[in-house]
């Protein structure tokens, strides 16, 4: 089962988490939450997406590590809109058998999410609004699934 949900409303990680547990013959869930940093002062985080192409970038990445470790389960959650300091921006889950394909697996996810799908992000500082450059870590973050 690969699940796949970009919208506005709030991540509830644990309705997630229970929809990943009850995935058929899944001995090991792997989780990963992303918040919304307040670095050097940021008051709100604006992410944008592409609707359709985002979805579709997402669903490429989970199929790709649900055949690569055996998943029984996938899932990535993403906000998008405004969200203040501390607000869940993101919730990944990879269900397997044993639990060294569920941790790897859930870092491939948010490794190549970061990369892969159409997102833009924008931090608002003290009134004033600036895009958010790609991050070279991300970018070599994803490149070790390559090898």
């Amino acid at each position: 089962m690969i699940r796949i949900h970009v919208g506005t409303d709030p991540i509830d990680p644990a309705a997630e988490l229970a929809l990943a547990e009850a995935a058929a013959g899944a001995g090991a869930v792997a989780t990963f939450t992303g918040l919304v940093r307040a670095d050097d002062g940021v008051g709100t985080l604006e992410l944008e997406h592409y609707p359709g192409a985002t979805e579709a970038a997402l669903h490429r990445v989970a199929a790709a590590a649900a055949k690569r470790w055996s998943l029984r389960a996938a899932t990535i959650v993403h906000r998008v809109g405004p969200m203040a300091p501390g607000t869940r921006i993101v919730f990944v889950a990879a269900s397997a058998a044993h639990r060294a394909a569920a941790l790897e697996a859930c870092a491939y996810l948010i490794d190549r999410l970061k990369t892969d799908a159409p997102f833009w992000k924008r931090e608002i500082r003290d009134g004033e609004a600036r895009w958010v450059e790609a991050r070279a870590t991300d970018t070599d973050a994803a490149a070790r699934w390559e090898a």
